[in-house]
């Protein structure tokens, strides 16, 4: 998905017509009766070669108070702060409206790109509502039907575009991940560093009231980011560029993440998804745990997620400062994340106190050393002697009795660190196996709590007589009965 798009504009104007034509499902309720539409809702969008995610909104109304329609307006609003463009839709037929003036003038402060459609516009009924539309200062206004699928055709012109300029910056600030390697290529310390142009990517992810903003705010030296005592004050995922001991970083300060159970407020669902949507632009995830409430389901869930996304992990454990028995603490700690987090084995366990600032010196050195180790390269030599080893030390288990043979061992990618090992029978090796080669890697190569992906895969079988079924025996007797006559 290279953009996301919002369609906005008053009640029955055909906004979940259009949604729904564009998803090419019958996703969102269509009706005559205005205000049908109430939540947000997200779809997969398809319209030509263009990919992206389209968002249908409730229907603006001029009400600003608690009321449903109040409440209604400001989760629209959310949805244009959050999406790259915005398609504001008027009914032709009924033409410009006192209503639509004024939403028009929240869109152009709003959203930086704003496109004008004029909904209903089949027939000459509509000529002179599409004609109004250019009063409303967006610029030349799409004439469509969105039920009979007319001017969709216009939508993809002024689309397209604007498409090559989000994925222009989407290639741009999204973090390389699963580098291809030159078998050739032997060096082991070309970790590429920071750089003002490239930064390293860092998401401060965890549970609501953790203290995110707190932290981030501590490794900036300013206070950029609202911050206090009320869980679920953030709901943007906010980037920020700075420079943190001298190295260049671009870090995300993401919504806290509550159990999906738990998560009922649209706004809410929102603000998770954009989190995890920070978790995938990242390079190094910081998973921020509560000191008085540490590794709760949902923090295992989290750091789960950076792990399978292939990030570096750094787990820190905050309001270091209000902690009474520190050494015990910290003991129980680190038992803890073993057992609960065996697949980020080794991982950093840093503490912290975002309050004052202790322990942000080694936070950045933990962050730089899992970044190093994210980008780690052995030899293919140093591969095959250690697999040696491991063999005499444990032999590979014979299912069935076929015995499974290793044969060759590779790195294929970096960051994270990807392993190929060509064996015979592939799909017969177990999994307890390869949690014991990938075990080894990181005590053996010194790479802790970084993803490690390790990929069996077979040889082809130099039989040729290999899957050929065998002739009959009496075929076979009659055929050495022929040659000897």
């Amino acid at each position: 998905m290279s953009f996301s798009l919002a369609i906005v504009g008053r009640p029955n104007v055909g906004k979940s017509t259009l949604f729904n034509r564009l998803v090419g499902k019958k996703l969102a309720l269509v009706d005559d009766q205005p205000g049908v539409t109430r939540d947000l809702r997200e779809g997969e969008a398809r319209l030509g070669d263009l990919r992206f995610t389209v968002i249908d909104t409730a229907g603006l109304e001029d009400a600003t108070d608690d009321s449903l329609q109040g409440r209604m307006r400001r989760l629209t609003e959310r949805a244009v702060d959050m999406a790259d463009i915005c398609l504001f839709m008027i009914d032709a037929r009924a033409g410009v409206t006192p209503t639509d003036m004024i939403f028009a003038e929240i869109l152009r402060k709003k959203s930086a790109h704003v496109i004008l459609a004029a909904n209903k516009g089949e027939g000459s009924a509509a000529d002179a509502g599409v004609i109004e539309a250019y009063s409303l200062g967006l610029g030349e206004p799409i004439r469509l039907s969105a039920e009979h699928g007319e001017g969709l055709n216009d939508l993809y012109s002024q689309l397209m575009p604007l498409a090559d300029e989000f994925e222009k910056h989407a290639v741009e600030t999204s973090p390389e991940v699963d580098i291809d390697l030159d078998e050739d290529d032997e060096h082991t310390d070309d970790v590429p560093m920071p750089t003002s142009s490239k930064p390293l990517q860092i998401a401060v992810v965890g549970r609501p009231n953790a203290g995110k903003s707190t932290l981030i705010n501590k490794i900036i030296g300013e206070d950029r980011l609202l911050t206090g005592p009320e869980a679920g004050i953030t709901r943007d995922a906010i980037s920020l560029r700075t420079e943190w001991q001298e190295t260049p970083i671009r870090i995300f300060d993401t919504a806290g993440m509550r159990k999906k159970a738990k998560v009922q407020d649209k706004v809410e669902k929102l603000s998770v998804s954009d989190g995890l949507r920070a978790v995938k632009f990242a390079e190094v995830v910081v998973v921020l745990l509560d000191a008085a409430i540490p590794f709760e389901q949902q923090d295992l869930r989290i750091a789960d997620l950076a792990e399978r996304e292939g990030r570096a992990v750094v787990v820190a454990v905050n309001k270091w400062d209000i902690e009474d028995s520190k050494q015990e603490k910290l003991r129980d700690l680190k038992e803890s994340f073993t057992r609960l987090l065996p697949q980020l084995r080794g991982a950093p366990l840093i503490t912290v106190s975002a309050k004052t600032g202790r322990g942000l010196d080694r936070l950045h050195d933990a962050i730089m050393r899992a970044y190093e180790v994210w980008n780690r390269r052995i030899t293919t030599a140093q591969l095959n002697r250690w697999l040696t080893g491991m063999l005499e030390q444990h032999p590979p288990p014979a299912p069935q009795g076929k015995r499974i043979k290793l044969r060759y061992m590779t790195q294929a990618k970096t960051r994270p660190p990807g392993f190929v090992v060509m064996c015979s029978h592939p799909d017969k090796m177990p999994e307890s196996y390869s949690r014991y080669l990938v075990n080894g890697l990181r005590e053996d190569f010194d790479m802790p709590g970084t993803p490690i992906r390790l990929m069996m895969r077979g040889q082809n079988d130099k039989n040729p007589y290999k899957g050929k079924k065998k002739a009959p025996p009496s075929k076979l007797r009659k055929h050495i009965k022929g040659r000897r006559d």
